[in-house]
């Protein structure tokens, strides 16, 4: 190991610049040029035949076969003239990435390409190794993926790529996305009911997504002299370098030249897939950086935030490096995150988080804002359900990632302008053409756009126009967690508009029933708003008197999912059966045994069959040593001492390592998925991990550099 480890070095060093040239100097050029989206369709269908499509598309309506058998010729013919040979559905499965299966354009029989609408709409990809969660058996094979027109196809390589769903034979689904688009579904029903007490003009509501990516790049024959990288997408050991993140150099530094030209080149690409990249920087940690996209519906940011992921570990495949997602690849420096930057927009333009200078158009920001802000506190054990992984149980609650308790930051201006409103008994409308309320304060203040600082410990976060959703992990599929968030949401806007209009019902004025259920939403979820430091042992204690849950592992955490209120939430707004959400369940804990299962398998053979022996030789040579300078009347003293460190950490290594695999042996026999995830997360992972590491990073300081097996932190992230 320690001779792969100096062979990496030396590939590092030989490293040539990789040339990155695009074809225009200008992005609108070729943006999305590898897209079939709407003006591709404008361009190809008949006038008659587009209006359909986009109509279906705006009004989620089904597209009838004559209008998908034009799709499809007017697709394979762009796809044809750009060099593709196939076609694919393309779906995420509930595996955390994409899956496809490619069909070739070419029919042998008849000797042309051909692509029916048949095709486009709907394919038979096998099931069987997919997982489900007890939905079907290993031996009932059949599933199907069926188009998703509201996200555009793409050409990808040779091959076009039709966004679609995934369900099983009997209807079930068996992906990420097929929840997502219920769950928006719902959210746009109801706060369209609820703007229409404001406008009746809005018909639709969309939610949009920004999803920040951050990741780790390193060089590629280092990543390979790491059997963790390569098999867990962590490092199990590594004692902290001498110098981390401390000296705050790094992040928003320049952009190292390496890294910068795979930057560019996989800006290059996302582009012309329609990805609209507009931000690079480096992060916090060493060798960390991050991609910012601008805005876009949820569904289609989802599936570009997918792509994305898969084009930058190509692209960074053609520059030898290795493109880290995992939530916490080093230990003691910032893990990835994949900030969620949520927002909600009608269909004439409106922001609904976007505060205003006008009083009428606030009390439609507040009605969205104090709902949501219930919603989380209504909601927030699901909310922690559904950004709950293994690879965030390490990042969760640690340098700069937000903690396991749910919260809500809002900032001391919306703080005031909340309770304010809350305060006030008696409010009072006073008509005319400038409406405005009197709350104790002249009007509903003008709020401007970022009126709050950004608060990096807060797992769900206010921020000037829209809410951060900072605990998803970097990993992630982000349909998960906006399943969740835009579901409960729909909910508590559904309550919302039933409150308001039985006041009406009862008397009241319009208005200040709005304001009345808005100030006892304010009141009744106050607990969940928090502005300090999430890290500190003070809020731990407030939000255990608050009630807060802090729930740190994902096994517990992911019970949220199967709890009766939760059930009912899925059933009740069509996102998901209960027997979809325990099959869910099932997969993630599933996952996990796995997941932790193959660490455990890691740590004990780079302990037993790597780290030891290296000790062991290592130990050999002092003892040699040790008996030389008492040969020589010297004192050996320290040497020996050296030697019983050494022996100290061999032993505890051993001891825990051997406990670890009989704890395995015995966990392994548990039939109860629920129970046996459980015993992985408390009896080895929380029992044993941090143990057997902390052993092995003492050993990396004792042993002599030239023969440690493990390429070293410092190395994996500061040599490029």
């Amino acid at each position: 190991m320690a001779k792969l480890r100096f062979e990496a070095l030396k590939k590092l060093n030989e490293r040539s610049k990789v040339h990155v040239e695009s074809s225009s100097p200008n992005i609108s050029k070729f943006f999305g040029e590898y897209v079939f989206g709407m003006e591709q369709m404008r361009a190809t269908l008949a006038p008659a035949v587009f209006k359909k499509v986009s109509r279906a598309i705006k009004n989620h309506e089904k597209i009838d076969d004559t209008t998908a058998d034009a799709v499809a010729s007017a697709a394979k013919s762009w796809a044809i003239s750009k060099g593709a040979t196939h076609f694919t559905h393309w779906f995420q499965p509930m595996t955390g990435g994409t899956a496809e299966k490619h069909d070739s354009f070419f029919d042998a029989l008849s000797g042309i390409e051909k692509f029916k609408g048949s095709e486009l709409v709907q394919q038979e990809p096998d099931a069987s190794s997919f997982p489900s969660g007890g939905i079907r058996s290993t031996f009932e094979a059949r599933g199907y993926t069926a188009w998703d027109p509201t996200s555009p196809m793409f050409l990808y390589g040779k091959t076009l790529s039709i966004p679609t769903i995934f369900v099983s034979y009997t209807g079930e689904t068996l992906d990420t996305k097929s929840p997502l688009l219920k769950a928006l579904k719902a959210v746009d029903l109801a706060a369209t009911q609820v703007c229409q007490l404001f406008d009746k003009d809005i018909q639709h509501v969309v939610a949009s997504l920004g999803a920040e990516q951050e990741y780790f790049a390193v060089d590629k024959a280092l990543y390979n002299a790491r059997p963790d990288l390569v098999m867990a997408g962590r490092t199990v050991f590594g004692h902290a370098p001498a110098r981390g993140q401390q000296m705050e150099d790094h992040y928003f530094g320049t952009i190292p030249g390496r890294v910068y030209d795979f930057m560019r080149d996989f800006e290059i690409e996302s582009w012309k897939l329609g990805i609209p990249v507009r931000t690079r920087h480096n992060e916090v940690a060493p060798s960390q950086f991050e991609v910012a996209p601008l805005f876009e519906e949820v569904n289609v940011a989802n599936d570009h935030n997918q792509l994305m992921m898969d084009v930058m570990s190509r692209v960074g495949e053609k520059h030898d490096l290795k493109i880290l997602f995992h939530e916490k690849p080093f230990s003691g420096l910032n893990g990835s995150g994949k900030h969620n930057n949520w927002s909600l927009i009608t269909d004439t333009g409106v922001n609904l988080y976007a505060p205003s200078s006008s009083a009428r158009d606030n009390l439609l920001f507040l009605t969205f804002f104090v709902t949501t802000v219930k919603a989380v506190h209504e909601h927030a054990d699901l909310l922690r359900a559904s950004i709950a992984t293994a690879g965030n149980d390490f990042r969760l609650g640690a340098n700069e990632a937000p903690p396991a308790i749910m919260s809500v930051f809002i900032g001391s201006q919306m703080s005031a302008v909340l309770d304010e409103l809350e305060s006030k008994g008696n409010v009072k409308i006073e008509k005319g053409d400038n409406m405005y309320m009197k709350l104790g304060i002249d009007q509903i203040p003008e709020i401007i756009l970022d009126a709050t600082d950004r608060n990096r410990t807060s797992p769900f976060a206010f921020t000037g126009n829209k809410f951060e959703f900072r605990a998803v992990g970097g990993s992630d599929n982000c349909g998960t967690p906006m399943s969740a968030l835009n579901l409960i949401v729909a909910e508590q806007l559904t309550h919302f508009y039933a409150e308001v209009t039985k006041q009406i019902g009862n008397g009241e004025e319009k208005r200040i029933a709005i304001v009345n259920v808005l100030r006892q939403y304010i009141k009744e979820s106050k607990v969940i708003r928090f502005e300090g430091d999430g890290y500190s042992d003070e809020w731990v204690k407030e939000a255990e008197k608050r009630g807060l849950s802090n729930i740190k592992t994902m096994p517990r955490a992911i019970e949220a999912y199967v709890s009766k209120k939760s059930l009912s939430l899925f059933e009740k707004h069509d996102v998901m059966s209960h027997k979809e959400v325990e099959a869910r369940n099932e997969i993630k804990l599933e996952s996990y045994i796995k997941r932790v299962q193959i660490e455990a398998r890691v740590i004990g053979d780079l302990a037993m069959n790597h780290i030891i022996p290296t000790a062991i030789a290592y130990q050999n040579k002092l003892i040699t040593n040790a008996n030389g300078l008492k040969g020589l009347g010297l004192d050996n003293g320290a040497v020996l001492q050296t030697i019983k460190d050494i022996s100290g950490h061999i032993e505890t290594i051993k001891t825990g390592t051997r406990e670890m695999v009989e704890e395995r042996k015995r966990i392994n026999k548990i039939t109860d998925t629920h129970k046996r995830a459980f015993a992985y997360c408390d009896d080895i992972k929380e029992k044993y991990f941090d143990k057997i590491r902390d052993a092995v990073d003492k050993l990396e300081l004792l042993v002599d550099d030239e023969d440690w097996p493990l390429v070293k932190y410092r190395e994996l992230l500061f040599l490029r």
